[in-house]
C-alpha cells in the first residue's frame, strides 16, 4: 500500500512537471513565433539572388538583392525580357542609368559604400564603386571587392543587363 501511494505521488509530480514544462515550451515557442513575425515586418532581408541576375559589360556580377517593393518591381520589369541600361560615369564614384520608368521607392538618406546598388529619383539605377551620402532606396549589393568594382566601373561608361533566371 505504501509503495502504491509513493508511485502515485511520483506519477502525479511527474505529470505536474511535465505539464509545466509543456507550458514553458509553448510560451517560448509563441514568443519566438511572434518575434519572427515581427522581424518579417520590419526587416525584409535579402531576396533570392538566383532570380535576378546582373551583367556588367557581359560579365556576370554576384548580387545580394534587397527584399523590398522597388526590387520586386525591378524584377517584374525583367520577367518579360532582359532590361539593358546604358550607364554613365558620374562624380568619380558611381555609374548612373535610366530604368525607363518609375519604380516604387522608399528613399532615406544613406551613405553608400562601394558595391551598393540603389534607386535614385524613382527611375535611375546607380552602381557605386565609391561612396556618397544622399536620399536613395536600396536595391542590392554587388559582392565584389572595392578594387574589383573600381576596375569594372571606374574607367568608362558601361552597359548593364538585368534578367530573371
Amino acid at each position: 500500500m505504501m509503495k502504491a501511494r509513493f508511485a502515485a505521488a511520483i506519477l502525479t509530480v511527474a505529470c505536474i512537471l511535465s505539464s509545466c514544462l509543456g507550458e514553458t515550451e509553448r510560451t517560448v515557442t509563441e514568443t519566438e513565433d511572434t518575434s519572427v513575425t515581427q522581424e518579417d515586418l520590419t526587416d525584409n532581408g535579402p531576396m533570392d539572388t538566383d532570380k535576378l541576375q546582373l551583367m556588367i559589360d557581359g560579365s556576370p556580377v554576384p548580387v545580394t538583392w534587397e527584399n523590398n517593393d522597388s526590387t520586386e518591381a525591378l524584377m517584374a520589369l525583367c520577367e518579360t525580357g532582359s532590361l539593358v541600361i546604358g550607364m554613365t560615369m558620374y562624380g568619380g564614384f558611381e555609374q548612373v542609368g535610366s530604368i525607363g520608368q518609375s519604380l516604387p521607392s522608399d528613399d532615406e538618406q544613406i551613405t553608400t559604400q562601394s558595391g551598393d546598388i540603389v534607386l535614385y529619383s524613382d527611375d535611375q539605377i546607380v552602381l557605386f564603386y565609391g561612396s556618397n551620402t544622399w536620399d536613395y532606396t536600396r536595391l542590392g549589393r554587388m559582392e565584389l571587392s572595392a578594387p574589383e568594382l573600381s576596375e569594372l566601373l571606374g574607367n568608362a561608361d558601361v552597359v548593364i543587363e538585368l534578367s530573371v533566371q
